[in-house]
């Protein structure tokens, strides 16, 4: 794997976990209004971005 591999991995979980922190502090009001229905929203976002990530993701092996 290279340095391009390693930095894409790691922008896609960055923005993985900045969701899951952002629908966590909306779950719980801690910023601003508590919003459940957006907190849940911006929850789904996580997955999402780990599936496009494992989608674009380079894979092992020689081409």
């Amino acid at each position: 794997m290279h340095l391009g591999a390693k930095k894409a991995i790691l922008i896609i979980l960055a923005a993985a976990f900045i969701s899951f922190l952002l629908s966590v502090s909306l779950w719980f009001g801690v910023i601003g209004e508590q919003d459940r229905e957006l907190g849940l929203f911006v929850g789904l976002w996580v997955p999402s971005i780990l599936a496009l990530g494992a989608l674009l993701s380079p894979r092992g092996g020689s081409r």
